[in-house]
């Protein structure tokens, strides 16, 4: 693989080298969820958020029936709630359908794939400079099960690749929101989205609808400018490719683990 389709393989959070045997342990944890120690699943004051959080996971396949407009509204209005620095609310979103979907899919898919003989990619915000530790083995461990579930082989570089350009057919979503933040704002106006991002991805599971954020949309800000009409003073945070889930394809049919809180959390007593 070539450097620059190494880093756009790291933007898309799959991991170069897999494993058969840690692959196929996708199959068995079918849509199990980790409610993490200690965490009461009974009915209680948030009990809602809670299902909410269970439920909710990246898809990587839509179907092709669009989101009604009335729906998407009110995800966006919920989002919109969403706590912010000084209430600057940084966020703005631009949400496609139909034909306006189309012509960014064909876009951004254009672009991916000359970046396999060309020069890589400039995203607005820099992308991690490494993976290490817990952070590496918990991509690892995520990208396996993505593998897992789809049949790619460990060291087929070219259904690495198709499963990577998949990120920008959005999965065949028929939306994708682009969300972007005020230059000026720098850090805090993207920790500020982060949130919105959140809640977004919250708001569409309580009205039935399928999420995944997408840092690697962030890659050609050009492309989005350009098909999206955003001004020059924005940054590009991420894309969320929403729709309704095709449950049947084996991209669906895995979910991922979250960390013990003795993995995230410390205690300060004295």
């Amino acid at each position: 693989m070539t450097t620059n389709a190494a880093q756009a393989s790291q933007a898309s959070q799959a991991p170069e080298t897999s494993q058969a045997s840690q692959a196929s342990q996708a199959a068995p944890a079918r849509h199990a969820s980790h409610a993490g120690p200690g965490l009461d699943t009974a009915a209680g004051p948030d009990a809602a958020l809670h299902a909410l959080l269970l439920a909710r996971h990246s898809c990587r396949a839509f179907l092709p029936a669009p989101v009604p407009r009335d729906v998407i509204e009110r995800i966006l209005t919920l989002a919109q709630r969403t706590a912010s620095w000084c209430n600057c609310q940084p966020w703005r979103v631009a949400v496609t359908e139909g034909a306006g979907t189309e012509r960014l899919r064909a876009a951004l898919l254009a672009r991916a794939q000359q970046a396999d003989a060309a020069s890589g990619f400039t995203p607005d915000f820099p992308f991690p400079r490494e993976y290490r530790n817990e952070y590496l083995a918990r991509r690892r461990e995520s990208g396996f099960q993505l593998y897992g579930a789809v049949g790619v082989a460990r060291g087929d570089r070219d259904a690495y690749r198709r499963q990577e350009l998949r990120n920008f057919q959005l999965f065949d979503a028929p939306h994708v929101a682009i969300i972007t933040t005020d230059e000026a704002l720098g850090e805090y106006g993207a920790m500020d989205c982060g949130g919105y991002v959140a809640n977004f991805l919250l708001a569409a599971q309580a009205n039935g609808v399928a999420t995944v954020a997408q840092a690697s949309l962030a890659m050609y800000p050009e492309v989005l400018r350009d098909v999206l009409g955003i001004d020059a003073d924005r940054r590009v945070v991420c894309g969320i490719s929403f729709g309704y889930a095709d449950a049947d394809h084996p991209a669906n049919s895995y979910r991922t683990r979250r960390a013990d809180l003795p993995e995230t959390v410390s205690w300060v007593t004295a």
